[in-house]
């Protein structure tokens, strides 16, 4: 089925971290922020060359969210690479077309951007997703390992007030 023929997808204002919040905590793992918080980490995000979050918005309803990084690389001849995250759409728009609207959108984004490749990655359990960004073109490719780290490492230095001491390479 297709989405609302008026469906658009844009870059998140501020004034969106409402109904995102209340999108990622419809995916029931709890995992938000505060809004304060989510105010702050929205301004860090889009401060980064090309990184954003993006929502679907029918009418005046926002009914998905989508991350978006697009990175530079040393390999790859230098090409550019993009990153999909934090994919949400509302229980009632599902099977409506507004994860392929989403997704269309980050694919032609990183087009323009001349990327190599758009990544994305997705909980093993969720096997509908699955069949859903396969059905968009996304094949399974290598392994995806992680390390949890545990809440302290989640805090930004901000957050702590503190500053990590990560060491630089000398110029």
């Amino acid at each position: 089925m297709d989405a609302h023929p008026k469906l658009r997808v844009r870059r998140a204002r501020p004034a969106d971290l409402p109904a995102i919040l209340a999108l990622y905590r419809e995916l029931g793992d709890g995992a938000t922020v505060p809004p304060r918080r989510a105010r702050r980490l929205l301004r860090r995000m889009t401060a980064y060359p090309d990184y954003g979050v993006y929502v679907a918005v029918a009418g005046r309803a926002i009914v998905g969210t989508f991350a978006l990084l697009v990175m530079d690389n040393l390999a790859h001849r230098g090409a550019p690479s993009g990153v999909v995250e934090d994919v949400a759409v509302r229980r009632d728009w599902h099977r409506r077309g507004v994860g392929r609207r989403m997704m269309r959108a980050a694919l032609a984004h990183c087009r323009a951007r001349r990327c190599y490749k758009l990544t994305l990655s997705s909980n093993a359990r969720r096997v509908d997703a699955h069949r859903f960004y396969a059905a968009l073109g996304f094949r399974r490719h290598g392994y995806s390992f992680r390390v949890d780290l545990g809440p302290a490492a989640r805090r930004t230095p901000a957050d702590r007030k503190t500053r990590s001491r990560v060491s630089r390479p000398s110029t």
